[in-house]
């Protein structure tokens, strides 16, 4: 039976989970956190579902050798291809990521909505079911975001060429008049500054960081294992690469929390 206070397991291809992992930490002060960060195999958004699949066992195993009581799989493509399989093979609860379809699908007013994704999360089974489920009846333009998540990996989220690749794949959706952006993938977040200037006011973006988190709330209380005690949490981050640019996001953080990053 694991303790209450056993931390919470989170896992991305790379360093944009902690998009998801900053809005956790806002509404869940007090738990334990580990992430780890697959950086030296990012992005998966090209990669076979069986590659993900191993991949993602992979990440889990290292989580729960370090005792998580819950696992966010924090990477969009990552749920849509693999989180089925996790939840047969192992027992902890899995919270995933998936692209926030209806709430779009319920509040446009121009009928259009634009997703920006990964390969691997557009052409996945998961997506297509939410998306017949949610969308049938709204004009959704899907576009593969290629190069981001190197760039964001590579400590280049705020870099002309970021600025370039968001215009080639957002203008031809303002064009199309979209009024919600969906955000497919947890790296994307830390775009929004520049996505806002491209499209503007009067397109909603939407990602799932706040969902994501009141979810892993709901399922904290269900399986008992809300962390009640008020000692100052301690956060680890892993990842197989530099810890230069999880560092370099995470500089926002309060600096009174108990941060540790290493290298797996």
């Amino acid at each position: 039976m694991l303790a209450k206070d056993s931390p919470i397991g989170f896992f991305d291809s790379g360093v944009g989970g902690t998009s998801i992992w900053k809005e956790m930490i806002k509404l869940l002060p007090n738990e334990n956190t580990i992430y780890f960060a697959d950086s030296a195999n990012a992005p998966y958004g090209k990669k076979s579902q069986k590659e993900i699949i191993a991949l993602s066992e992979k990440n889990t195993e290292f989580l729960l050798e370090k005792g998580c009581k819950l696992i966010v799989v924090a990477c969009n493509t990552a749920t849509t291809n693999a989180i089925t399989h996790l939840r047969e093979k192992y027992s902890v609860p899995f919270v995933g990521i998936e692209p926030a379809i209806k709430p779009a699908a319920l509040h446009t007013k121009t009928n259009s909505i634009g997703i920006l994704a990964t390969q691997g999360t557009l052409s996945s089974a998961l997506f297509a079911k939410t998306s017949s489920k949610f969308a049938s009846n709204v004009q959704v333009i899907e576009q593969v975001g290629t190069g981001l998540v190197a760039l964001i990996e590579a400590g280049k989220k705020d870099s002309p060429m970021i600025k370039e690749l968001l215009d080639s794949y957002l203008k031809p959706m303002k064009e199309q008049q979209i009024d919600h952006l969906i955000l497919g993938c947890t790296h994307y977040p830390y775009l929004i500054p520049i996505i806002n200037t491209i499209l503007g006011n009067e397109v909603r973006i939407i990602d799932s960081g706040y969902a994501v988190s009141k979810q892993i709330n709901n399922v904290l209380l269900k399986n008992k294992l809300l962390n009640t005690s008020n000692s100052k949490p301690i956060y680890n981050f892993f990842t197989n690469t530099t810890t230069k640019v999880l560092r370099k996001l995470l500089m926002d953080v309060d600096k009174d929390n108990q941060i540790y990053f290493s290298k797996k």
